[in-house]
């Protein structure tokens, strides 16, 4: 599946956490400012089961994230 695709609501969309094969229902947008400008964006998709655990794992490692709904998209992570 390409990110265009799953940025697009694709009904496919799969969980971004290892192993895991449920429906994204959220998007977790972030960027690791030591090597991304401000406007950079990444995003993974997230179950409601892993959408927690995988926002944690990108905090954990100082990197701006913001949580929006399954195909909403973000101009910049602060």
């Amino acid at each position: 599946m390409s990110l265009l695709s799953m940025l697009d609501g694709d009904a496919g969309a799969r969980c971004s956490a290892a192993g895991c094969a449920a429906p994204a229902v959220h998007a977790l947008h972030w960027r690791n400012p030591r090597i991304h400008s401000d406007d950079r964006v990444k995003t993974w998709a997230a179950c409601g089961a892993h959408r927690d655990s995988l926002a944690a794992w990108l905090r954990s490692r100082a990197f701006p994230v913001a949580v929006t709904a399954f195909g909403e998209t973000v101009e910049r992570v602060a």
